[in-house]
C-alpha cells in the first residue's frame, strides 16, 4: 500500500488527449489532485491552466520532475519522446501513465519497462478500451464461453481528422498502424488470450495525396491480417481522414457464436424528413464514444498506485502492440507476411 492518501499528478502534453485526463484528474477521480501541466507550447500551457483553473505549468518536462508536489505524470506526447520522458520520470521516482502507441520500437520499450521496474513504478499504458463496460462484458461472455472458442477477433478503427503534420513521417510517427490501430491490437491480444506470430500488411495513401511527393511512404489506410500462436486468427483496418465520422467496431467470432461491439451515433435521436429518410448523427469523436473508459482508465491508476498492486494493463502489453506494428510496417514494405520472434 502506498502512504500517500493522495496522488498528485502532471500531464505532460495539453492536446486533446491530454486535456482528457487532465480535466478527469482535476475534478472526478478519487485521491488525486491535479498540480501542474507541461507543454513545450507556452501558449498552450497558459491556455490549458486557464481551462482547468489552475495555477501552475512548466515549458520542460524537466522541471516537472523536479516538483517534490507531483508523484506521477501522464505522458500525452508524440511517440517519439516516449522513452526518453518515461525513463526520466522513472528515474525521479515518479509512476506513470503513458499513452499509445507505447514508443517507437521494442527496446524503447523494454528500457521504459526496466526503468519503472529498477525505480519501484507503476508503469501502465493507457489502453482504454479495457475499461469501457461494453469491453469489459465482451471479455466476460467470452471467458464464459458464451460463443465457445475463439477463432477470429476483427477490430477497425477509422477517425475523421486530417493527419498532424508530424504524422506524416513515418519515422517521428510509425504510421496509423501505431497512432490508429494500436488500440486494436491490443484488443485482438486481449480477447484471443494469444501472441500474434505472424502479420500480413497492405497499406496505401488514398486521402492525403498532395504530401505523396515528400513523404512516399505515409499510408492513410491499412489492413491488417494476423496469425496468433494457437492459430486464431486476427483482421485489423486502419484509416485516418475518413471525414464521415470516428468509427470503431468490434467482432469476435467463435465456435458457437458471435459478439458484436460497436456504437456509430453519437445520439439516440432519429429524424425523418420529407424526402422519407431516417437521418441520425453519426459518431463524431473518440472522446464522446471512450469518455467514460478514459474515466476509469485514470481511476484505476491512481487505485493501482494507492493498492500497490501492478496495473490492469502494463507496459508487456504496450511493448507487444509495438512489435505488432513494427512488424506490420516491415510486411507492408515488404509486401510479404512478416514473422514475429
Amino acid at each position: 500500500m502506498n502512504s500517500k492518501s493522495e496522488i498528485g499528478i502532471c500531464v505532460i502534453g495539453a492536446g486533446r488527449a491530454g486535456l482528457i485526463h487532465a480535466h478527469n484528474f482535476r475534478k472526478n477521480v478519487p485521491f488525486a489532485r491535479l498540480v501542474a501541466v507541461v507543454d513545450p507550447s507556452q501558449e498552450a500551457a497558459e491556455k490549458a491552466i486557464r481551462e482547468l483553473e489552475i495555477n501552475r505549468y512548466y515549458t520542460d518536462y524537466t522541471q516537472a520532475l523536479d516538483d517534490q508536489d507531483i508523484d506521477a505524470v501522464v505522458v500525452v506526447t508524440p511517440t517519439i519522446y516516449h522513452k526518453e520522458i518515461v525513463v526520466a520520470a522513472a528515474r525521479a521516482g515518479k509512476h506513470v501513465l503513458c499513452e499509445k502507441p507505447m514508443a517507437m520500437n521494442e527496446k524503447e520499450c523494454d528500457e521504459m519497462i526496466a526503468a519503472c521496474e529498477s525505480a519501484g513504478v507503476t508503469l501502465q499504458m493507457a489502453f482504454m478500451r479495457r475499461f469501457d463496460d461494453s469491453f469489459i462484458e465482451a471479455k466476460r461472455q467470452i471467458d464464459s464461453g458464451a460463443i465457445g472458442e475463439v477463432v477470429l477477433v476483427k477490430s477497425l478503427t477509422r477517425g475523421p481528422s486530417k493527419p498532424m503534420p508530424w504524422m506524416y513521417d513515418l519515422k517521428k510517427s510509425n504510421g496509423p498502424l501505431a497512432e490508429v490501430n494500436s488500440h486494436d491490437i491490443d484488443t485482438l491480444r486481449w480477447f484471443a488470450e494469444s501472441e500474434i506470430s505472424e502479420v500480413y500488411a497492405t497499406g496505401g495513401n488514398f486521402r492525403n495525396r498532395e504530401i505523396r511527393h515528400e513523404y512516399p511512404d505515409f499510408y492513410d489506410s491499412v489492413a491488417l491480417t494476423a496469425k496468433f500462436s494457437d492459430g486464431k486468427q486476427g483482421s485489423i483496418d486502419g484509416a485516418l481522414y475518413v471525414q464521415y465520422g470516428y468509427d470503431s467496431r468490434v467482432e469476435v467470432v467463435g465456435t458457437e457464436g458471435v459478439i458484436f461491439l460497436g456504437q456509430t451515433h453519437e445520439k439516440s435521436i432519429v429524424v425523418a424528413g420529407r424526402d422519407h429518410q431516417l437521418k441520425r448523427p453519426f459518431m463524431n469523436s473518440w472522446r464522446s464514444l471512450f469518455k467514460e473508459a478514459y474515466l476509469a482508465e485514470d481511476t484505476d491508476f491512481i487505485a493501482s498506485i494507492l493498492e500497490g498492486r501492478n496495473p490492469r494493463v502494463t507496459g508487456y502489453d504496450g511493448k507487444m502492440a509495438v512489435k505488432v506494428v513494427e512488424a506490420g510496417n516491415r510486411s507492408i514494405g515488404s509486401g510479404s507476411v512478416v514473422k514475429l520472434g
